[in-house]
């Protein structure tokens, strides 16, 4: 196992209560169970040479993101405080990022659902895996529109399994403690699905790992839920011992992330959960769920996605809330409306806005300083007067500039325009409609928006894998 250069950046307290040697093994048993959480749940990339070349800045900022999102302080140091949370049983899912495996936008897109429970744990009998799953389902139930079903043979849209190690989805489970469970997103085939760990000891109270209580918090992400970084919610990661099961009630936070995908249940009085922030009255503008509904642009900002259409933009978060409809004017008073193309680059923490042969930069909401620039600054020829589509790769570093059936390619590192190009779209993104309105690159996949529909390309087989609806990301 590849080791985390913790030694010489951290000074852990554990250390000094034990004599050298113990100390240099308790250590590296730190930076074993750090690493593999952070990679687990917090979606660090590494290897052996990096480590060795101890990349300090990156590792401090996965661990306060993970002590801020866990409710600790965000020293960034590997504290006691840290590394028992470390320890902790908790859910299987990451708390940033995704599994590789989520194409999309996580939905049903009906109300009535099925479940099938494949088979059961040694622990509990039959009957009381039953009540807890049934008492799970009805937690949802109870504040949605949806509705569910037992099945008892055939293909149920949620699968419910115990299973121990690997087990087939390349997410294995790691034995007694730590990872409880795992849930796959909406969707067919395993989408939804949800694998309990059968090395756990299965209850029905808090004498051990309460069966009621995970199944409830998987149900959420075959719903559609990611974690939250609220305590009192159930899609807290950590397993919570203490709760008092006979007072059990999902926390508000619980119930606005569900009911911001599904809605209320149709008794219910409550005002719909919808935002209504910088939306001017009267008729005019574009609505999110219009099935011709296209956009102009659409970019990445510090983890939201915004979508752009007219004078307006879409701003939607992975957590939770129905997406915000803004101005483009009410955030970036100086940049222009009906846009051509905008991308995010990670490691500038900037984005860049194209309009005819001029683009801007912005970071958060401040227009930098210097722009608009001409396009051609960045090494297009003259002939080219504007941009159709931009989307930049952050792990290869390079910007794709999509124009008419043609695409151009841009290194990050050396700032330049790649010799070779432009290539023709359909050559190397076969599938592909050569008219691109925008380009998003998520989940492992290039999502291309071309009017109404959108398709989702898998780069390594180098295929469309699915055609969408452009909006299907607003949770239409």
């Amino acid at each position: 196992m590849m080791h985390l250069a913790f030694l010489v950046l951290l000074c852990l307290p554990v250390c000094s209560a034990y004599p050298l040697s113990g100390a240099a093994k308790q250590e590296d048993s730190n930076r074993d169970l750090a690493q593999q959480y952070l990679e687990n749940y917090y979606n660090l990339k590494t290897d052996v040479k990096q480590f060795r070349r101890k990349e300090s800045n990156l590792i401090v900022k996965k661990i306060q993101r993970m002590q801020k999102f866990l409710g600790l302080a965000a020293t960034g140091k590997l504290d006691s405080d840290t590394l028992e949370v470390m320890r902790k049983p908790r859910c299987g899912v990451p708390d940033v990022g995704h599994f590789t495996t989520f194409p999309g936008i996580p939905k049903w897109r009906k109300t009535h659902l099925t479940y099938r429970i494949v088979n059961y744990t040694p622990d509990l009998p039959r009957d009381a895996v039953d009540s807890a799953v049934e008492k799970a389902v009805k937690v949802w139930e109870e504040v949605t529109p949806l509705t569910f079903s037992r099945l008892y043979e055939g293909e149920a849209d949620i699968m419910i399994s115990f299973a121990v190690k690997e087990h087939g989805d390349f997410y294995s489970f790691d034995g007694s403690g730590q990872s409880l469970a795992h849930a796959y997103p909406p969707g067919p085939g395993f989408y939804g699905d949800i694998h309990f760990d059968d090395d756990e000891k299965w209850t029905e109270d808090a004498s051990g790992t309460n069966l009621f209580l995970v199944a409830a918090h998987e149900l959420g992400h075959s719903l559609g839920l990611f974690h939250s970084a609220n305590t009192e919610a159930l899609m807290y990661p950590l397993y919570n011992s203490f709760t008092e099961l006979a007072r059990f009630r999902l926390s508000q936070d619980d119930v606005n992330g569900i009911q911001s995908l599904y809605g209320s249940p149709p008794a219910s009085t409550e005002e719909p959960l919808v935002s209504t922030k910088s939306v001017p009255s009267g008729s005019g503008t574009p609505a999110k769920c219009d099935p011709a509904l296209s956009f102009d642009a659409i970019s990445t900002l510090r983890g939201e996605y915004l979508f752009f259409k007219d004078r307006y933009f879409w701003r939607r978060s992975h957590w939770n809330s129905e997406p915000e409809f803004h101005l483009i004017s009410t955030f970036w008073p100086s940049l222009p409306s009906y846009l051509d193309a905008a991308y995010e680059v990670n490691s500038r923490d900037t984005v860049f806005i194209f309009k005819g042969n001029e683009f801007w930069a912005i970071r958060g909401n401040e227009v930098q300083a210097g722009y608009p620039r001409g396009i051609h600054t960045l090494g297009f020829p003259p002939t080219i007067r504007k941009i159709d589509a931009a989307v930049s790769d952050k792990e290869k570093k390079k910007t794709y500039f999509f124009v008419e059936d043609k695409y151009w390619r841009f290194d990050e590192n050396s700032q330049s325009m790649e010799q070779g190009f432009p290539r023709l779209i359909a050559d190397d993104f076969p599938g592909v409609e050569p008219k691109v309105d925008a380009v998003l690159q998520a989940f492992g996949f290039f999502y291309f928006f071309s009017g109404s529909s959108q398709f989702e390309f898998d780069p390594n087989a180098r295929m469309v894998t699915r055609i969408l609806k452009s909006n299907s990301w607003l949770h239409c």
